[in-house]
């Protein structure tokens, strides 16, 4: 059965070619979700936590490093243990990407993409998108505010944790923040929350810079100009340099902005993208 691409069009190849990556991101999603909630639902503890502080197996610690240096801004020195997580999941990142975790991790990207979805089905063109710097300062302004209150100002607000713990003791005020981020994305701002304003992607962004992990136009010259990969891509000022060899004469994806959440690779019938490392620099011949 054929699928009809981001833009309407009907394309030569069925949805499950063009969903291949789109799966594999949701299970991803969704599993993670599952075995942080099996142990307070049903008692089974695989991992204990929230994604900004957990225990696997009662013995991995894992830690959001945004989190440690909250904590070392706000004055307090961390635990071992935190330390020790911290630097499992830099590690981990570093390799894959670190806006990997925007991707293939966070629950609020079931949120943004569904706005998304919704805002291309309904033909939304209207609304005003924010500065791509817009998360850096957000970021640099939360740092500060928790260099002069000794708090940890962003997780009281942090969507990603207040929507763990709403899905365990209940939705509450937590869903008022998420609503409004739908509706944000949805009515006023493309991609506006994940791509514009949220301060750990833009950390994770930095992060990324250096990943191994990379997504190549190696068939760049296949390129038939649909423009499909700009319309599905998150963030889709990564993909002009590789694609057109603006700036760079490698087709590799290098910008930390980039989420390797595959969208290319599932949409473009002409199969111009492929998931590879940093070091493949070549092009098809």
């Amino acid at each position: 059965m054929s699928a009809r691409s981001p833009r309407g069009q009907v394309s030569s190849r069925s949805l499950l070619a063009r969903s291949r990556w789109l799966l594999a991101r949701r299970l991803c999603q969704l599993g993670l979700l599952a075995l942080f909630l099996i142990g307070p639902l049903l008692g089974v503890w695989i991992i204990k936590g929230n994604l900004s502080a957990s225990l696997l197996f009662d013995q991995i610690p894992l830690t959001d490093p945004l989190l440690l240096l909250q904590t070392l801004a706000a004055g307090h020195w961390p635990y071992v243990t935190a330390w020790t997580g911290a630097l499992i999941v830099l590690v981990f990142y570093a390799l894959v990407g670190g806006r990997v975790f925007c991707s293939w991790v966070c629950p609020v990207n079931l949120v943004t993409d569904t706005a998304a979805w919704l805002r291309r089905r309904l033909g939304i063109k209207t609304g005003r998108t924010p500065d791509g710097n817009t998360r850096y300062w957000l970021l640099a302004g939360l740092m500060a505010a928790t260099v002069l209150t000794g708090v940890l100002v962003w997780e009281w607000v942090n969507p990603v944790t207040l929507l763990h713990r709403a899905l365990v003791f209940g939705l509450g005020g937590a869903s008022l923040l998420i609503i409004g981020i739908f509706l944000y994305d949805t009515l006023i701002a493309s991609r506006g929350w994940c791509g514009h304003l949220c301060p750990v992607g833009a950390f994770y962004a930095v992060l990324g810079r250096i990943a191994l992990v990379r997504v190549s136009a190696h068939r760049r010259d296949a390129c038939d100009d649909c423009m499909e990969c700009f319309v599905i891509c998150p963030e889709p000022q990564v993909i002009r340099p590789a694609l057109k060899g603006v700036g760079q004469p490698h087709p590799l994806i290098l910008s930390g902005n980039c989420t390797n959440c595959g969208r290319c690779i599932d949409v473009c019938d002409r199969d111009v993208f492929k998931m590879t490392h940093r070091f493949d620099q070549r092009s098809a011949q």
